[in-house]
């Protein structure tokens, strides 16, 4: 779908994912169900168990004949999993530590590495940028119709993030024409530390990672329950002073959540409450989007 505009088959199915979420919400609110929890402690164990079994494989190197090439490919990997001081890069790929300087330099001049506010190597935003222009992220390539209707439906801006690391990055945004408003470019790098989408990020990970990320967050682990429990996230003056955002998840065909999908605007305009007035709109376009990559997966 090239179109920022949804057909009317596609309203409709918005609408639908719109109203069960609605409907869920109700629900979530009204009983508790303990399986709910050992159902999340399940699918969080599951995921660390993968994770770990996946690492098995990542040590053992791939030589691809240019040594420069699989030298800065340790880079990129050691910083996958956050940030990095040079003293851990160093650490972690081996390399001797002028040849692990000079590569990430490199790496940072052309925007494939930043650094973050403690002058840490993170990964760049040239990622999501080069994923955006290729157009074959099955995600990206559904998210334009969706964002341009929950500024339409809500009149406030939009935005998909994903996690790099310890931080976020914004893969798509769509943003009022005038007024007050959040504004949010595409590639922008965001802190995990605060806001509904770093809550959406960090509710399912595994315990280890978890915890790893509520050390220095603005949210606590009680609040991440709640999130888990009701699907969705609310931030108020969280991220910054004045600004509301409501998220929730999307998820890829295993049920891991990959995204978060978010509005945000002045908390003056989005009222005391956002998350009653927007979360059922918010949680219905990460539905749409989840049930898109399923299907898109499927249909391979």
């Amino acid at each position: 779908m090239t179109s920022n505009t949804l057909s009317a088959k596609t309203e409709h199915q918005l609408d639908e994912a719109v109203t069960k979420s609605a409907t869920a919400m109700t629900a979530t609110e009204t009983e508790a169900t303990p399986s709910d929890a050992a159902a999340g402690e399940a699918r969080r164990h599951n995921l660390h168990t993968s994770m770990t079994d996946g690492s098995v494989a990542n040590d053992h190197e791939i030589h691809s004949g240019v040594g420069v090439l699989d030298k800065t490919v340790k880079i990129l990997d050691a910083l996958e999993s956050g940030p990095a001081t040079l003293g851990q890069l160093v650490s972690q790929t081996k390399l001797a530590r002028p040849t692990a300087h000079r590569l990430a330099i490199a790496l940072e001049r052309h925007r494939f590495v930043l650094r973050d506010q403690h002058g840490r190597f993170v990964l760049g935003s040239r990622f999501a940028e080069l994923a955006a222009a290729a157009g074959e992220d099955r995600l990206l390539a559904a998210a334009g119709p969706i964002l341009q209707t929950l500024l339409d439906r809500t009149g406030e801006s939009a935005q998909i993030y994903r996690r790099q690391g310890e931080q976020r990055v914004c893969i798509a945004a769509v943003e009022r024409a005038s007024g007050l408003r959040d504004s949010i470019p595409v590639g922008a790098m965001l802190s995990m530390e605060a806001g509904s989408a770093a809550q959406i990020l960090l509710a399912w990970e595994d315990s280890d990672r978890l915890h790893q990320g509520l050390r220095h967050a603005r949210f606590s682990a009680a609040k991440l329950a709640a999130v888990r429990k009701r699907g969705w996230a609310e931030s108020i003056n969280e991220r910054d002073e004045g600004v509301c955002s409501i998220s929730a998840p999307i998820r890829n065909a295993s049920g891991q959540v990959i995204a978060a999908i978010s509005i945000s605007g002045p908390s003056g305009r989005m009222g005391s409450n956002p998350g009653h007035r927007f979360a059922p709109l918010v949680m219905g376009a990460g539905k749409y989007l989840t049930d898109a990559l399923i299907k898109a997966s499927i249909s391979r």
